[in-house]
This record gives C-alpha cells, structure tokens and sequence, in this order.
C-alpha cells in the first residue's frame, strides 16, 4: 500500500513540476520584458528595476526557475501590482466561494445522474431507459449559460415581476454568517452545473451498467436467487464504479480550478471570475496562481481517485 502511494505521489508531483516549468517558459521566458508584463504599462523604471531584483530576472535562466520552484514551495504565488495584493491572499479569498459551488452541485449531480443512469440500465428499451436517455442527451446538449438563464428568467425574473422573491439573482453569502442564506443564493449555481453534469453521469452510469450486466457473475447471482437490489446495487454497481470515480476526480479537480461560465451568469466571486478578471487586466502573476492552483487540484483529485480504486479493487493496488 506504501509503495502504491508512493508511487502516485511522486507521479503528482513530477506532474506539477513539468507545470511549473511550462508556467515559467511562458511567462517569463516568452518574448517582452517579464518585468514590465508583470507590472503592466504605466509602471514606473523604479518598480520595474524592483520586479528585477525580487524575481531575479538578471540572473541565468536556470537560477530564475529555481527560484521560482523555491518560492510555490513555501507558498509564495508572487504579488498582484494591479491589485496591490499577494495572489495567495486573492485566490484564497475567493476560493470558498469556488468550492461552495463545486460541493453543492456534486452532490445533487451524484443524487439525479446516478439513479437515473441505474433505473435506466435495469429495463433498456423501456420508457423510463427512454426517458433517461433523453434527460442525458437533453442536459449533454444544453451549454451551461443557456441553461443558468433559463433559470434566472423563470426563477427570479419572473416571481420578481408578480411581486415576489423566489431566489436571488446573483451573489454570495458566507456560510458562517447564515447556512440557509448561503444555499438559498447557491441553489441556482448548484442546479445550473448539476443538471448538466448530472446528464453525463447518467449515462457514462447506463453504459457501465450495461455492460456489467451481462457479465457470467450477474447471471450466477440472479440464478442463485439473489434479490435484485442486491444484484444491482452491490454486485453490478460496485463493479461499474471505477469510471464513475475516475470522472468525478476529474470533475472536481478542474471545477475547482474555477467554474468560469457558472460565475459569471450569476455574479459570484470566485477563482473563475478572478481567472477572467486576470486575463482581462493582463494580471500575469494572478493568471500563473490560478494556472498552478488548477493544476494541483487536479492531481490531488486523481490521487484520490487512485485511493478509491485501490478500496474498490485490490487488483488495482497489486498491479501497480
């Protein structure tokens, strides 16, 4: 089991090593004064020669990177001269906002694209197998802002033109100050992203389940006289969980990155309005924290899944 993990995180890290280089040609490498890309236009020849010495930019292209790897290991993402803020501080202030969002709608993703990927892989051909499919390739289909404004012109538009307030437009309430304020201004966000994340899970979900199905083992069980719950739920199930993981810790691991689009439509503060935000005021070191916080999120998020997998399959953990 050591060794597993081992292995996984010496994988992760090497993954994040390779990113940082990659950042580092990019941004620093790149043709155009780094210095200058850093603190923008209107920077003075005093703070640029300040930029200079603190990043080193005088020094050899080697000592730069090393310097550079030394300074995201102690945490130090570099400082925003737009906003005259450590980028540590911007992420992380925006970063609950990001992984409210992303917890809600996970769990009501899982909650509808499951069961229905299930109830429609027990009868395929029936009208509950065509009602799913048709759920699947109607959420596949429908882009998430479209879907976000649907839902705002029905559910707030709406209520709020007869006279009434069925759900806020936009913003956030920290949950600390009030958890029912907090998910009653999250409760579109968490529907726009869980309905259409939902519809992949249900199928991916229909296909694994398909296919497990008609295994021997399946057919032993049943012949034996299993009830079908059991049949279904701890035998097919467990078998077709493997992808369904593997997806999730993608998901997560790139939605924690910022969820661009969903922020956007509903005015919320997180790491993707604050990615958006960068990319417009050409706030390099704001842009290279988000780039790397996205890129530990997901290997943390396959870390985990290769848990998961070494818990639901031991062949896994054997093989490695």
């Amino acid at each position: 089991m050591f060794n597993f993990f081992a292995k996984r995180i010496g994988f992760g890290l090497l993954v994040l090593l390779m990113l940082s280089l990659f950042v580092f040609m990019l941004f620093f490498v790149a043709p155009g004064d780094p210095a200058r890309a850093i603190a923008g236009d209107k920077a003075t020849e005093e703070l640029l020669s300040q930029i200079r010495v603190t990043l080193g930019l005088n020094q050899p292209l080697y000592q730069q990177y090393l310097d550079f790897v030394l300074r995201l290991l102690q945490g130090d993402l570099g400082f925003s001269y737009r906003s005259q803020q450590p980028v540590v501080e911007l992420i992380f202030n925006r970063l609950p906002v990001t992984m409210s969002l992303v917890g809600g709608a996970m769990v009501l993703w899982l909650i509808i694209g499951i069961p229905v990927g299930i109830s429609s892989s027990r009868k395929p051909g029936s009208l509950r197998d065509r009602v799913g499919q048709t759920f699947a390739m109607t959420g596949i289909s429908f882009p998430t802002f479209v879907l976000g404004m649907i839902l705002l012109y029905v559910l707030y538009s709406l209520p709020a033109k007869a006279g009434f307030l069925l759900f806020p437009p936009s913003g956030y309430i920290e949950f600390a100050q009030s958890p029912l304020k907090w998910a009653w201004h999250l409760l579109l966000p968490w529907f726009t992203l869980a309905l259409v994340t939902a519809a992949v899970y249900a199928r991916l979900t229909r296909a694994q389940m398909l296919e497990v199905l008609g295994e021997d083992y399946i057919r032993t069980a049943r012949a034996k006289g299993i009830r079908e719950p059991k049949v279904i739920y701890k035998h097919a199930f467990r078998s077709a969980m493997t992808p369904l993981v593997t997806q999730l810790g993608n998901d997560i691991g790139i939605m924690l990155g910022g969820v661009i689009v969903i922020e956007q439509v509903f005015g919320l503060s997180g790491v993707g309005a604050l990615a958006v935000q960068a990319v417009q005021t050409q706030d390099r070191p704001v842009i290279i924290g988000v780039v790397l916080l996205g890129g530990l999120f997901v290997v943390l998020a396959n870390i985990t899944v290769d848990l998961a997998y070494s818990r639901l399959d031991s062949r896994v953990r054997t093989a490695s």
